[in-house]
C-alpha cells in the first residue's frame, strides 16, 4: 500500500470520493495508488481536502515512498 492508498484508507473515503474532492478523475486516483506521482497542485489539493475532514496532512506525508526511493 503506498502512501496514496494509506491516505486514503485514513480518510475514510472511496476513490470516487476523493476524486471528487481532488477535481480528478477515479482513474487519475487509482494511477496515483499504483505509483504515478501526484503532481504539486492535486497534492495541495489534497492536504486542503484533509483538512476539510480534520486531517492534517504534509507534501511529506503524499510523497514518503518517492522519496524513500
Amino acid at each position: 500500500m503506498n502512501s496514496i492508498s494509506r491516505i486514503r484508507a485514513r480518510l475514510g473515503v472511496t476513490q470516487t470520493a476523493l476524486a471528487a474532492g481532488l477535481e480528478v478523475t477515479q482513474g487519475n486516483v487509482s494511477n496515483y495508488e499504483h505509483g504515478q506521482n501526484m503532481p504539486p497542485d492535486v497534492a495541495k489539493r489534497l492536504i486542503r481536502f484533509a483538512a476539510k475532514m480534520k486531517v492534517r496532512l504534509t507534501l511529506d506525508d503524499i510523497y514518503s515512498d518517492t522519496l524513500a526511493n
